[in-house]
């Protein structure tokens, strides 16, 4: 296998007159390759991601703001006007949920495949650029590909309500344009985790053990704020537990752009959510290099 030294300096050599590409350049021309793939591949299968993409925050919003409110049974309180707090709380969520499962299935799933029986994983390790530039290229091709799926969740989800049920939206483009980026970028991150620590025979347990209680915890059907609620002796303990869960500063920085709904303050969503991104992709690296070198 084929992997070059990333620590080695960035030279330039030189053949009769025509200078040969640094190893720099080498590295980014590759990088630029492997994203360029991963798109091509993207368009190819365009339909296959755009149903995946939907189909669950499509039910959601589906049974939870137009079958619920159809049949009488409120959700966060009786009524068009509590009916539509829900919706206003839940259609951020759906965008964030829709963003975390995009990192996952494009990257954590992939990863399992790639690093099983084929070792499909070894035709881009062998690329002429250091390992863990494969991984970032991973990385950045599941973070387009959260940006696309927020962009095509939020109207949909957005639309899909009962009538006098209605998600009030207002967009903050500073934030939209900073925290949806930062929002995949760790996400992504935290598939390429996924993705090179479990065993494709274990990617079930995966999705029980961590995929299922940060979705659950992670606020999409409710806001953090809210969970002030739950005490035990009056301490907050699961407002306080949840702080662990990154899709909690994941959703409520989607609500803090798309309402002006009551979230978490931004001064916290922005440093935390940015330093669990750097958490992941160095766990992320860390291990994708371990698993193609093993």
């Amino acid at each position: 296998m084929a992997v070059v030294d990333t620590g080695a300096p960035a030279v330039h050599e030189h053949i009769g007159d025509r200078p040969l590409r640094s190893v720099t350049a080498a590295s980014w021309t590759a990088l630029h390759a492997l994203l360029l793939r991963d798109l091509v591949v993207l368009r190819k299968h365009l339909w296959e991601f755009v149903l995946r993409t939907l189909i669950q925050p499509f039910l959601l919003c589906f049974v939870f703001l137009y079958v619920f409110p159809k049949i009488g049974q409120g959700i966060g309180g009786h009524g068009g006007a509590a009916q539509s707090d829900f919706a206003t709380i839940l259609v951020p969520g759906v965008v964030g949920i829709s963003v975390m499962f995009q990192g996952v299935q494009s990257i954590a799933l992939a990863m399992a495949q790639e690093f099983g029986f084929t070792r499909e994983i070894e035709d881009r390790v062998q690329a002429p650029c250091p390992i863990w530039l494969v991984a970032l290229a991973k990385v950045l091709s599941g973070a387009a590909q959260g940006v696309i799926s927020a962009v095509i969740v939020l109207p949909i989800a957005a639309v899909v309500h009962a009538p006098g049920v209605q998600a009030h939206l207002s967009l903050h483009w500073p934030v939209i344009l900073t925290l949806v980026p930062l929002a995949t970028i760790a996400m992504a991150g935290l598939g390429l985790v996924l993705g090179t620590s479990f065993e494709p025979r274990n990617i079930g347990l995966m999705f029980g053990f961590i995929i299922l209680p940060i979705t659950f915890l992670g606020g999409t059907y409710y806001a953090w704020t809210d969970l002030a609620a739950v005490k035990v002796g009056g301490f907050s303990w699961l407002q306080t537990l949840v702080l662990v869960n990154p899709l909690i500063y994941v959703n409520e920085g989607m609500r803090a752009a798309f309402t002006e709904a009551s979230h978490m303050h931004l001064f916290v969503v922005y440093p935390v959510m940015a330093g669990f991104a750097a958490l992941f992709l160095w766990l992320g690296m860390r291990n994708f290099r371990r698993r193609v070198l093993s």
